[in-house]
């Protein structure tokens, strides 16, 4: 299908995208990557009469650690992330997310603003950023607010932003000496979106889980944490009843519906099994295994 018709602008500074979000109101959609949107538009399921490119506006691409935490720039392309070493050797959580995002082409235009704050229960980052308790910054027309995680996904494809707000900076926490973290997806076919996935993060203290957050991705009409999945995990040795245990109700806890990746059945036994593997692999990290 071809898109409806709309005005295009680019502007080559941040105050000037608020500007003419301010003037358009719901009107108008920010385009970043373009991979969700660009498809919506396509099947009029998004019909804006304005589109707002900031693909232009400097210094909205970067990777940086800073006060404790991981800067991500909004307009940061999945491919950077791949590629940094400092993502590679010490946030493997977000390493393994960023190389299973669609496929390459995608990869390299594709933004880690965009991703999160389309709000798309199916995209990979949500998960992600929800299992490292990450924040995110927007910018408005009266300067900038941070937005912590737990509270950006409002409801299906809705998020804390406003209509006039960009969001410019991702941050996350810089794990700890004994922190761990994995992502694990299932899909049907190479690019795809999950049938379930599941994104872990922990800190072992001694042989016991200290502290842990679980991102599901997929089984829910709204990115979520499985809480009942860490509750059955923080305390306690990672033993494979206690893996088990988190398993289950991990599956319990999310709300996924039947498609052609499979009935709510399977889904939520494939999310079992994939909270387990991510467990046992964020324990191996803390540990300092591979």
């Amino acid at each position: 299908m071809i898109p409806g018709s709309f005005d295009y602008h680019a502007p080559t500074s941040l105050d000037d995208a608020l500007a003419l979000l301010t003037e358009h109101g719901g009107d108008a959609k920010i385009l970043a990557g373009g991979h969700s949107l660009i498809p919506a538009m396509r099947f009029r399921l998004a019909v804006p009469e304005v589109l707002v490119d900031i693909g232009r506006i400097p210094d909205l691409e970067y990777i940086r650690e800073e006060d404790g935490h991981l800067a991500v720039g909004g307009m940061t392309r999945e491919v950077a992330l791949e590629d940094s070493d400092l993502v590679n050797a010490k946030y493997p959580l977000l390493a393994d997310t960023a190389r299973v995002i669609a496929d390459p082409l995608v990869r390299n235009l594709a933004t880690v603003g965009g991703n999160l704050a389309h709000a798309d229960p199916a995209n990979d980052h949500p998960a992600t950023m929800l299992a490292y308790g990450a924040s995110v910054v927007a910018r408005g027309p009266n300067g900038s607010r941070t937005i912590a995680i737990d509270d950006f996904f409002v409801d299906l494809f809705e998020s804390a932003l406003e209509s006039n707000e960009i969001l410019t900076e991702i941050r996350i926490p810089t794990p700890p000496a004994h922190g761990g973290g994995a992502y694990l997806k299932m899909e049907r076919k190479v690019g795809d979106y999950a049938v379930s996935a599941v994104a872990v993060q922990l800190v072992l203290d001694g042989g016991t889980v200290s502290s842990a957050r679980i991102g599901l991705t997929n089984v829910n009409p709204v990115p979520m944490r499985a809480k009942n999945a860490e509750a059955e995990l923080v305390g306690k040795a990672a033993t494979d009843d206690v893996l088990e245990a988190a398993g289950r109700a991990a599956a319990g806890e999310c709300d996924p519906s039947g498609d052609l990746r499979g009935s709510a059945e399977y889904k939520r036994d494939v999310t079992r099994i994939l909270t387990k593997r991510a467990i046992r692999k964020a324990v191996e990290r803390a540990k300092g295994g591979n």
